[in-house]
C-alpha cells in the first residue's frame, strides 16, 4: 500500500541490484573502499544496455539523493568520477553516432517539427496508446517507471542556470520556479506526481522502482544528468528542456483522459491537467526566451540545442518501443529480475 502523504525524498534509497560487471563494480566500490577503482572496459557493453545504464544511473544519483549507507562525500570520489567519465564517453559517443546533426539543422525548424503533432498514430506514441487502449495496470506501470524522473522533476535542468545569462537565464528561472511550485511546497511538481502515485496505490519513495526499470527508462533519466553536469553540454540540456516542454501539453492531455477513463482519483488526474495549462505557456517562454536568448548570445551552440532535442526524441522512441511491445503482447513492461 502507498504511504501517507510525505515528502517522497525524505529517505535515501538503497543501492540497486547490479545487472552486470559494470554496475557490480560500482556497487562494490560504494559498499567498500574509498577508491572507486577502474571498471571493466565498457567497449563491448551495449551503450544503451542495462548494465552500463544502471552503473551510470547509480553514479549520477550521488549528485541527487545518494544511497543509504553511502557517505555523502563519495559524490566527489576521484576513482568514481573516473569510472563515470568512461561510461559517459561511451554513452555520449553512441548518441553522437546514432543521432547525427546535419549542418543545415536549426533550432527553430526543430521546434516547429516538435509542435506539429502527427495526424495519426505512428505506433510508437505511449500517451496515445494509453488514452485509447490503456488499462489501469498499464497506467500503473507507466507511472512507476516515470517516477524515476518525475520525483526529481526539473532538478537536472536547474544545473544549467549558472551557465546561462541575460534573457535565457531569466526565462529559465521563471519556468523552473513554476516547476518547483511557484513558492508553494504542495505544488512542487514532484510532490504532485507523488500524489498521483498514491492515487494509483504505488509506493512513492524516491527511486523505489529502479530495479523494475528497463535500460530504456534509465537512459532517458541519465541523459538529463549527462547534459546537466557538463557545462560544455549546456545547450544540449536547453534542447532537452525545450523538447520536454513543447511536447508535454498534448501528451498530458491524453494521459489525463486515460486516467479519467480508468477511474483514477482526482490527484492522479490533477498532475497531468496542471501540465496541460502550465506547459502550454512554458513552451512559448522556452522557445522564444530560453532557446532564443541562448542562441542570441551564443549562436555557435545551435547544433548542440538541436542535438539535445533529437537525442531526447531518440531515447523516448526507444522507450516507447519497449513499453508498447510488452503491452501489445500482453506482458508487463517492468523488469522481472
Amino acid at each position: 500500500m502507498a504511504e501517507a502523504r510525505s515528502e517522497p525524498r525524505r529517505h535515501t534509497p538503497p543501492l540497486p541490484a547490479p545487472r552486470g560487471p559494470l554496475s557490480q563494480t560500482v556497487v562494490d566500490a560504494l559498499k567498500g573502499s574509498r577508491h572507486g577503482g577502474a571498471p571493466p572496459a565498457p567497449a563491448d557493453e551495449p551503450a544503451y544496455g542495462d548494465d552500463l545504464q544502471l552503473a551510470l544511473y547509480i553514479l549520477y544519483e550521488l549528485h541527487y539523493q545518494g544511497f543509504d549507507g553511502v557517505p555523502d562525500d563519495r559524490e566527489w570520489d576521484p576513482g568514481l568520477l573516473a569510472v563515470r567519465r568512461t561510461l559517459e564517453d561511451r554513452f555520449l559517443g553512441a548518441l553522437r553516432t546514432d543521432v547525427p546533426i546535419e549542418s543545415t539543422a536549426t533550432a527553430e525548424r526543430e521546434l516547429d517539427d516538435l509542435q506539429r503533432e502527427p495526424a495519426s498514430d505512428t505506433g510508437h506514441d505511449v500517451p496515445r496508446f494509453l488514452q485509447k487502449d490503456g488499462t489501469l495496470q498499464h497506467l500503473r506501470e507507466y507511472t512507476a517507471l516515470r517516477s524515476l524522473y518525475h520525483l526529481k522533476e526539473a532538478d537536472p535542468h536547474a544545473w544549467v542556470l549558472p551557465r546561462l545569462y541575460g534573457r535565457a537565464k531569466s526565462a529559465m528561472a521563471a519556468v523552473e520556479f513554476d516547476e518547483f511550485g511557484a513558492g508553494r511546497a504542495d505544488d512542487i511538481h514532484a510532490a504532485l506526481f507523488a500524489d498521483l502515485m498514491r492515487d494509483l496505490d504505488l509506493e512513492t519513495a524516491y527511486g523505489h522502482y529502479v530495479d523494475a526499470a528497463p535500460a530504456e527508462v534509465l537512459a532517458g533519466v541519465n541523459l538529463m544528468s549527462l547534459y546537466g553536469l557538463h557545462r560544455g553540454l549546456r545547450a544540449a540540456l536547453v534542447g532537452h528542456f525545450a523538447a520536454v516542454e513543447v511536447t508535454s501539453s498534448p501528451a498530458s492531455r491524453r494521459l489525463a483522459h486515460a486516467l479519467r477513463r480508468v477511474g483514477a482519483g482526482p490527484a492522479a488526474v490533477r498532475f497531468y491537467t496542471e501540465h496541460v495549462e502550465a506547459d502550454a505557456v512554458h513552451e512559448q517562454v522556452v522557445r522564444h526566451d530560453v532557446v532564443g536568448g541562448l542562441l542570441e548570445s551564443e549562436p555557435q551552440l545551435e547544433a548542440d540545442v538541436v542535438f539535445g532535442m533529437r537525442t531526447t526524441g531518440f531515447l523516448d522512441n526507444g522507450l516507447a518501443v519497449r513499453l508498447l511491445g510488452a503491452w501489445r503482447n500482453g506482458t508487463s513492461a517492468l523488469r522481472a529480475d
